[in-house]
Formats: C-alpha cells, structure tokens, sequence
C-alpha cells in the first residue's frame, strides 16, 4: 500500500504519511506533521505546527489544523496538536495548537467535528464526542466522554462537559455541565438527564435511575452543592456513575450549570 499524495498538494520534507493516507489537492502538510495509516485529507486543507494524526480519518475541504493559537500570550513556544484514530473533521473546522510550552492541543478518537467547528489553545476532547456546526470552544475548554453539543455554541474558557452530557443549539456554556445531564437555552439551565443518550449507550434502568437521584439532589431539593454532594456519597450507592458525578463537581472551576 502507498501514499496518494495528489500532484497539486505540497506536502513538506520531513513530514511523516503512513501506508493509505490520501491527501487532495492544493492541501498544504507542514514538515513536523505525522499521519497515521489510511486517513484522508480533502481539498485546500492546512496541516501545519507540531501535529500528529492518528488512523483512518477523513479531513474535509479547508479545515486547518495546527496552527498557533489565538493567544496573546504565546511566544512561539513549542506546542502540540494530537488527534487519535477514527475521527471525522468536515469543512472550515479550525484546531489551534497549545499555547504552553510542551502542552497539546487534543482530540481523542471516533469524534465528529462538524463544519465550522472552533477548537482553541489547550483543549482536550475525549473519544465519541459530537460537536455540530459552528461550536466555538475557548482555550483550555475540556470535554468528556460520549458528550454532544448542538450548533452555534460557545463554550468559555476553562470550562468543562461532562461525560455523556447534551448541551442543546445556541446555548451560551460559561460554567461546567455536569455528567449525564441535559442543557439548553439561554441562560442555560440543567432540563434533565440525557435518558435518551443513556438509553442508547446501554446503561440499564437501575443506572439510569440512580444518576436520576443524584440529579434530584443537585437540583430538586434545594441543597447546595456541598450539601448535594455529601447526600449523594452519604444516600446513594457508590456506582461508577455516582463516583464520576462527584468526582467532577468536586473538581469543578466555574461551579455548575444550575
């Protein structure tokens, strides 16, 4: 098996394309960029900075890859962008390095960006994750597991979503979604737990109904955080749900979408 390089892309010296990539024309691959086996690059796309590419990915028209930050702070440090395996990235999606040296931009594997799609400066996006057209993530943004956000969202830096959230089109994001829960509207407010989403991943009845309880803790009767969350160690069984729940709330920096 070989590279398929089309004769008008300008692939660098030094540049690293493993057995099937294909790259399209007028695409540009800067000398320190890697590319795993059997991913496809489309048409006009920049792949440019410290960048490793994982396998069998496919890269749409003019998505840009790699490049500095939008950071006033950033010097030309050395800074990474990485991407895993069976990712879907469409038109116009743009994925800016890290700004701190060393640090990495970073998205995981079987993600679909979706055009327009923003990723800024140190953030971090686990596998299964689906961004729709035009999310807009600030610097430092981290987004876990099986999470989904609709279209037209912006998310503020250093926020964070948690595993197997929703965030519904148009919401303005500026504090953590917490794991499991629905949000939507502006301002944004916490409408649920993501059943459907559950249910659809294969978490049985009895999971769904404990991540209801301590949902009905953080939200339904009138506790505060602290207090929901001591309930929730003190009331409810200790499953991987309800220790990744708390978990993130008490590892949370912008407090909780309410």
């Amino acid at each position: 098996m070989s590279v398929n390089i089309d004769e008008r892309a300008i692939v660098k010296k030094g540049a690293s394309l493993d057995d099937g990539v294909k790259v399209g024309p007028f695409s540009i691959i800067g000398e320190n960029v890697s590319i795993g086996k059997d991913t496809v690059i489309g048409s006009s796309v920049l792949i440019d900075g410290n960048t490793t590419i994982g396998s069998n990915n496919e890269i749409f028209h003019c998505a840009s890859i790699g490049t500095p930050p939008q950071d006033l702070k950033f010097n030309g440090e050395t800074t990474y962008v990485r991407i895993g395996n069976n990712n879907t990235i469409r038109e116009f999606v743009t994925i800016n390095s890290a700004t701190e040296d060393g640090e990495s931009t970073v998205v995981g594997d079987n993600c679909l960006l979706m055009a327009y799609v923003h990723i800024a400066h140190n953030c971090i996006l686990e596998d299964n994750i689906v961004l729709a057209n035009a999310v807009n993530l600030a610097g430092h943004v981290r987004i876990y597991y099986h999470a989904i956000i609709g279209g037209m969202v912006p998310v503020h830096q250093f926020v964070s979503i948690g595993d197997h959230a929703f965030v519904g089109g148009g919401s303005r994001i500026a504090k953590d979604v917490p794991p499991f829960v629905k949000v939507a509207g502006n301002p944004p407010r916490v409408n649920g737990i993501n059943s459907v989403g559950l249910q659809r991943r294969g978490f049985t009845k009895k999971q769904r109904e404990v991540i209801k309880r301590a949902y009905t803790y953080l939200y339904r009767k009138g506790f505060n955080v602290s207090q929901a969350v001591d309930r929730i160690k003190s009331d409810l069984a200790q499953t991987n749900e309800t220790r990744l729940i708390v978990k993130f709330i008490e590892n949370c920096q912008r407090g909780i979408t309410k």
